[in-house]
């Protein structure tokens, strides 16, 4: 019995090990195949095929696939904008493309400055006597800011467009907590700290309002500018002067006006659009649907082009700050001041680095994390490190805060910044909890005793800390921002006091040095650091080095194939994502005062990255306030 005993433990851990050796294979397997990268052998002679479902924004957004399969909902799909202007001033001179068909029919849209630089990049590919032609459903405003660049515009007849120029609403909560009984405990500084008013306000103030009215006026010039030069024939003033006598000029249906309107070029349904690049690019040898034409697609086609950059080992590190500053490790999709930070450090010793560009586009959040930040780039001034600062569409409060540790400072007549301002604002319930019986009273030994108290209330003493707190932080950041751009702090508050500026009106303010994307900012970097022009490469920290996201960002975003609804989407379905968009700002709005920790210089008229929403984001206005109680 002792020998079959033996016997047997032998042959359950030969068992056991066998079965550890085929799960570590088959992980290793897995691993791989989620990490392969396209084939280049998949480019093809023909158009170059760019599917714009979804965003385009600066940084995207890490997937958490464990956290998606739970939430049962695939995040929206992310364009990089660096990716599509390599990959059309690639396409502008590879032999192989002929011609590039952009598809708009479920993009979801962008900001200014990307649209700009992508249009540019359009230019550049027909200036190369490529066309590029663009298909959709209905265009809004920034499909019509990329199509004005575009050979031919398709629309389908049973779409249209609309443009609806820059602005909106914003919710105001002031009676609803009223209602609730819950007292809005605000400390800002700033007469145009906007921020906080839908908190205290139902509407908002007459500083607000004269600071919207300029920011979107000088924003909607300069997109009308840019669509009119693009594309002359276009009949902006009929399309937006009166809106309405336009579309019954052509009884109500929206396709033919655009064409009359000149927002368009032809009309047809995909399969005509297909045949029509059919005979630019040629046929298409591997399929027979109809409207098949020769083609290669984006991911592919990047992968193949490479970056672009020599081969150097002089290196520009660039460092993305994209999306709401938050404390802590968080993103890519949000702006993490530690795991910034990190990079940032981690890259500090490597000596083939000779110059660093930071790549702004965030309207602001947490001042610890932006603090966090922009010490990290003092850093490399420290060590005589060219530092240039690069707006992308947003760079205002705390990224406006971050920008103060650069030498020189670029942006694009389309950015947002400024708001120079901070503010804090906490809730307290003692009138919610007077109204069911609830009471809070005991013995303090200063007037600080136990609080702050959410319950109780705070004590005159702690309001007037607080306020004296938010006061001592818009001092430094004043402070910052004069010693950065050679201004006094008395000269900087005239500008401040959380005003909103765009771009153009911000070079003017000496808040920007001059106007530029990643590109001048990259060769003023090279210049300062005395490179060559064709003697470095740029290396974007914390980037993936594959040329494209993996196959699990795949599956679990459904690149492949768009949600029919979002295929399909007409000027009512856009409609219906603005919708969506209202229901993002109410639990965004409820996150900001139920969960927001610290100090903040945020922005509220800057619009964040449009992306998929964080689960602390979908949690709903009452979760919040529950979860505000629980603590």
């Amino acid at each position: 019995m002792s020998f079959v005993g033996k016997a047997w433990k032998v042959i359950v851990g030969i068992k056991d090990a066998l079965v550890l050796i085929f799960m570590l294979l088959f992980f290793l397997a897995l691993f791989s195949i989620l990490s392969a990268t396209p084939n280049p052998g998949q480019v093809r002679d023909g158009a170059l095929y760019i599917d714009l479902s979804g965003y385009i924004v600066e940084e995207r957004t890490a997937v958490d696939p464990i956290a998606t399969l739970l939430s049962g909902q695939a995040p929206p799909i992310e364009h990089q904008a660096r990716d599509l202007v390599r990959a059309l001033d690639a396409a502008a001179t590879d032999e192989r493309i002929n011609s590039v068909v952009i598809d708009m029919s479920a993009f979801a849209g962008g900001g200014q400055v990307h649209m700009q630089a992508i249009g540019e990049a359009m230019d550049r590919v027909r200036q190369a006597e490529k066309p590029v032609l663009t298909y959709a459903l209905a265009y809004g405003d920034d499909h019509m800011h990329l199509a004005a660049h575009a050979s031919e515009v398709w629309a389908d007849p049973l779409g249209g467009a609309v443009i609806a120029g820059p602005g909106g609403s914003n919710l105001y909560y002031a009676e609803l907590l009223e209602r609730l009984s819950i007292n809005t405990r605000v400390y800002r500084v700033g007469e145009f700290k906007s921020a906080v008013e839908p908190y205290i306000l139902n509407a908002p103030s007459e500083a607000a309002r004269e600071n919207r009215a300029a920011l979107y006026g000088a924003l909607w010039e300069e997109w009308q500018a840019n669509v009119s030069k693009a594309r002359p024939a276009i009949q902006l003033d009929r399309v937006t002067g009166d809106p309405v006598a336009w579309v019954e000029a052509s009884a109500g249906d929206l396709a033919e006006a655009a064409l009359e309107a000149g927002l368009v070029d032809r009309l047809g349904d995909s399969v005509e659009f297909g045949e029509r690049v059919a005979e630019i690019a040629g046929e298409d040898g591997w399929s027979e649907k109809p409207g098949a034409y020769a083609r290669s697609e984006l991911a592919p086609f990047l992968a193949d082009v490479g970056d672009g950059y020599a081969s150097s080992s002089n290196q520009i590190a660039v460092v993305t700050v994209a999306g709401i500053i938050v404390d802590g490790d968080a993103g890519p999709g949000s702006a993490g001041g530690a795991r910034i930070a990190g990079l940032l450090d981690d890259a500090l010793s490597d000596d083939r680095i000779k110059g660093l560009v930071v790549r702004v586009n965030s309207p602001g959040g947490s001042v610890l994390a932006s603090e966090e930040i922009r010490r990290a780039i003092e850093r490399y001034r420290a060590k005589d490190i060219p530092v240039a600062i690069s707006f992308s569409n947003v760079a205002a409060s705390g990224g406006y805060w971050v920008a103060t540790a650069g030498d020189r400072i670029f942006a694009q007549p389309e950015t947002i910044t400024g708001s120079i301002g901070v503010f804090a604002v906490i809730p307290t319930f003692e009138d919610t909890a007077a109204e069911i019986g609830v009471n809070a009273d005991g013995f303090r030994t200063t007037p600080l005793s136990g609080q702050p108290d959410v319950i109780g209330g705070f004590t005159p003493e702690v309001d007037a800390i607080l306020q004296a707190s938010v006061s001592d932080t818009y001092s430094d950041f004043l402070t910052r921002v004069a010693e950065a751009r050679g201004k006094s702090v008395e000269e900087v508050d005239t500008i401040a006091q959380g005003r909103v500026w765009d771009g153009g009106t911000a070079r003017q303010l000496g808040l920007v040095d001059q106007f530029g994307g990643m590109d001048e900012a990259l060769a003023w970097v090279a210049g300062e650091a005395g490179l060559e022009e064709d003697d470095w490469r740029a290396r974007y920290l914390g980037a993936q080095e594959a040329s494209y996201d993996s196959l699990i960002r795949q599956l679990v975003t459904s690149s492949a194939a768009p949600a029919p609804e979002a295929r399909n989407a007409d000027l009512f379905a856009m409609a219906s994502f603005r919708r969506e968009a209202l229901f993002a700002q109410l639990t965004r709005d409820a996150q900001m005062l139920a969960g927001t920790r610290g100090i903040q210089a945020y922005c509220l008229e800057c619009p964040s990255e449009p992306r998929a929403a964080t689960s602390a984001e979908n949690r709903s206005l009452m979760e919040l306030i529950a979860a505000y109680f629980a603590r």
